[in-house]
């Protein structure tokens, strides 16, 4: 029987190896300091607090692209409201653990806010009455302060956001990721499958070649630490002009798109979200781009793909 956890990252070299907490596959690993110790592998005392907080949460989305740069952060936010917007009813919430740049204060007209503590846990900033959010950027000194973090204080970040915030009842629990596959993604994802489960991670493209390179990698990291994939969204398909909806090809889709990438690989494709420079102006601003310009093509997109994510969110 191995003695590698099911939960560890790629190439651990298990807990009763001498290499253990020590080798560069290690760095990052919320484990690593018990194995390097010698001390026998135990269950983190702060997963029964996260499990007593995602109990409340019905369904976790991981939000990921295997590149910056192609708009994750625009759909998190985008998608949260759009899921807020279409059932006034349910509860959402926004977990931005983008650490190193967290973007959603801006995005969501809540940067000057500041997060409270009470009896329960640290408060969310809510945006709207049924729509909170929850990032490190609330708790800089400043909007051009710097994260220079190493991985295990990340980590400590990650796991004091899911088990101190008290987001109370939540019907949907958007996580937005950082680009990449690294120390913020496995945290995030030992945590919540030790805790409880994730619904699924929706991977966020752009058209071109070298963009789906990378989401491939994103692909094979879920398949890896058994996060289900809900699909793949591709942002910035195509260019809508705002005055005549001209559509134009800015990206072209060399190999096929992401379209082409999910009949490879078996995934489900949730859709084209096209171009609009609207939706950038919207999420500098901190305003609902979906409220701004509700009758553009790129608001029926999002609009669509909540549909999506809620259809497939009731089939978990």
């Amino acid at each position: 029987m191995s003695d590698v956890p099911e939960d560890a990252p790629e190439h651990c070299p298990g807990t009763q190896s001498e290499a253990a907490g020590k080798e560069s596959a290690c760095a990052g690993c919320p484990n690593q300091s018990i194995c390097a110790s010698g001390v026998t592998r135990q269950v983190d005392p702060a997963i029964e607090a996260i499990a007593d907080r995602m109990r409340l949460v019905k369904h976790k989305i991981l939000v990921m692209s295997g590149k910056g740069g192609v708009g994750k952060s625009t759909v998190s936010a985008t998608l949260a409201r759009a899921l807020a917007e279409r059932n006034p009813d349910k509860q959402v919430a926004v977990l931005d653990v983008d650490i190193c740049g967290p973007s959603q204060p801006r995005m969501m007209g809540a940067e000057n806010e500041q997060v409270h503590q009470s009896a329960n846990g640290w408060s969310p900033i809510f945006i709207e009455d049924n729509l909170s959010l929850m990032s490190i950027g609330f708790l800089l000194g400043g909007r051009d302060d710097a994260v220079i973090w190493r991985g295990p204080r990340k980590n400590g970040m990650i796991k004091q956001f899911l088990k101190d915030v008290d987001w109370g009842e939540l019907d949907y629990l958007i996580i937005d990721t950082p680009p990449g596959t690294s120390d913020e993604h496995i945290s995030i994802v030992q945590y919540l499958l030790q805790a409880s489960y994730v619904d699924g991670a929706i991977l966020v493209t752009t058209p071109q070649e070298v963009s789906l390179l990378d989401v491939r990698k994103e692909v094979n990291f879920c398949r890896k630490t058994k996060v289900p994939i809900m699909g793949v969204v591709e942002n910035m398909s195509a260019f809508v002009c705002p005055c005549c909806q001209t559509e134009s090809t800015i990206f072209p889709a060399t190999t096929g798109g992401a379209r082409k990438m999910c009949e490879e690989m078996e995934m489900t494709f949730l859709g084209s979200i096209p171009l609009d420079p609207r939706v950038a102006q919207a999420a500098d601003q901190g305003k609902s781009f979906l409220m701004e310009h509700a009758d553009s093509p790129a608001a029926t997109a999002f609009l669509d793909l909540a549909q999506k994510v809620t259809v497939a969110c009731e089939k978990v």
